[in-house]
């Protein structure tokens, strides 16, 4: 019994960390059992505040639904998605959660069916000293796995199919530091959370098309 309260302690303490850790994040791009996908990105709030003050100094935010929709401009302008070798995806509509760690979801409905190679570029935390995100990317049939987004590789990350599995077209030399991987293991547990939310936004009409 102690053991297992010991390990309740460490997860609990290493989600308030990450929580409160501007310069890590992490990107769960995972589809639905609809064929659409939703993309989410978990971050600390001074990381998005610290973001926003930067790139938006000359407008500064009044309001939360202000900060909100500056969120949601600069990963629109940061945060590049391309499939197959074709054009950039779209990002729609999306909703921001506000808290410690902060949450931003959005609906994609342009993916491909059929998938051979990924391109993930993630620039939205590039003002931040020392910033590194987990990329995990969920498609039925496919093996889960996660990739390490850093200085290393530009925070970019080109990805093949291979045997339903996604697979780095070079292998980077950077490690993944042991937080995380913890963050990683945390939002892999809170999957089943995000599709069952997003499932209920779909319900009330919350995402519309541009």
């Amino acid at each position: 019994m102690k053991k297992y309260i010991l390990l309740i302690v460490i997860v609990c303490s290493s989600a308030i960390s990450f929580a409160h850790s501007p310069d890590a994040s992490t990107i769960v791009l995972a589809e639905q059992k609809n064929s659409t996908w939703v993309l989410q990105i978990n971050a600390s709030l001074t990381a998005f505040q610290q973001e926003v003050r930067t790139h938006f100094a000359d407008t500064p935010y009044k309001t939360p639904e202000e900060f909100q929709e500056m969120v949601l401009a600069h990963i629109k302008n940061n945060l590049l998605i391309s499939f197959n070798n074709g054009e950039q995806i779209t990002l729609g509509k999306g909703i921001v959660k506000l808290g410690h760690e902060t949450k931003v979801i959005f609906e994609i409905k342009d993916i491909p069916a059929s998938i051979e190679s990924a391109v993930i570029s993630n620039k939205v935390f590039t003002d931040i000293s020392r910033n590194q995100s987990v990329l995990m990317v969920f498609k039925e049939g496919f093996v889960k796995d996660h990739f390490n987004l850093n200085q290393a590789n530009d925070h970019t990350i080109a990805l093949l199919v291979k045997d339903n599995k996604f697979v780095e077209t070079a292998q980077q030399n950077a490690n993944i530091s042991p937080s995380l991987i913890i963050i990683f293991l945390l939002a892999f547990m809170g999957l089943g959370y995000l599709i069952k939310k997003m499932l209920e936004l779909k319900t009330k009409s919350t995402f519309q098309d541009d």
